[in-house]
């Protein structure tokens, strides 16, 4: 059961779908009163319907994140409501795997990425920064990834942006310490997100599974054919090939489930049986 969660003020990002959704739903359920952030007005609003109709406290606000004036608005808002904001979660983000010879269809998603997983995250500590350290504490979460840890062929963009989500936390962590704590996040691959719509090429994927791919490329047609054998799909497996969302947002979760004088400030989320290599 948690034990911090409480009355904890947190803003999600990309609150309306895939992780932020479970973030927030699993954060209220806990006690937390939640401010969910969106750009789709309508995704966001069901999410907090959803949370209230269980019991939980939130309220949604539209805002991009490539936009400071309306974090900024967003983040004030939740203020006026809560009288804080313990915790950030910087959640939004988009996956443009492509390869630069890709570059004529790749581009324009190229660049959302950069505004969306670089500047959103800025917007958000910038958003949320003052608060926390007028308050003396405060926590922020930045979702980076697997692909952050290397140039992988076939997401150079996106390996670029993720890289630099952790380090600006790193950043962030020793500029704010005693005051912020900082949370880096590294899923590996995840089915049943949005992520996946925003590739541009698909066998891109295959640069993270190098040596892999044979096996990779096995697993994946048996999850199409719902014949993964049953050791892959259960979680007290350790050949528990791929994680679910679920496993990501009670990761997420853990780490803002700690006392004040704990911090949890790297974490890798993968499957012990998956085919990644980073």
């Amino acid at each position: 059961m948690s034990q911090h969660l409480q009355d904890k003020v947190i803003v999600v990002t990309g609150a309306g779908s895939g992780f932020g959704r479970l973030i927030s739903l699993k954060t209220a359920a806990a006690g937390a009163k939640v401010v969910a952030l969106d750009v789709d007005e309508a995704k966001v609003t069901a999410v907090v319907e959803e949370i209230t109709a269980a019991g939980g406290t939130a309220i949604a606000q539209v805002a991009d994140v490539t936009s400071m004036p309306a974090m900024k608005a967003a983040a004030a808002a939740g203020v006026a409501a809560y009288g804080a904001i313990d915790v950030l979660v910087n959640n939004a983000g988009v996956m443009p795997l492509a390869y630069f010879s890709d570059h004529e269809r790749a581009w324009e998603r190229w660049h959302a990425a950069i505004d969306i997983n670089v500047k959103g995250v800025v917007n958000g500590i910038s958003a949320v920064y003052d608060q926390m350290i007028a308050q003396g504490r405060g926590q922020v979460v930045n979702i980076a990834s697997i692909y952050g840890n290397a140039g992988i062929e076939g997401s150079g963009v996106y390996s670029a942006t993720k890289a630099a989500v952790t380090t600006i936390s790193d950043s962030l962590r020793i500029e704010a310490k005693g005051k912020i704590k900082v949370t880096t996040v590294k899923p590996t691959g995840i089915t049943g997100t949005n992520l996946a719509s925003w590739i541009v090429n698909d066998t891109a994927i295959f640069g993270l599974v190098g040596q892999r791919a044979e096996s990779y490329g096995q697993h994946v047609q048996q999850l199409i054919d719902g014949t993964l054998p049953a050791e892959l799909t259960d979680v007290d497996s350790v050949q528990y090939w791929l994680i679910k969302p679920d496993d990501l947002a009670d990761a997420v979760v853990h780490v803002i489930d700690q006392p004040w004088g704990i911090s949890i400030s790297d974490i890798t989320v993968r499957a012990a049986g998956e085919d990644y290599l980073y």
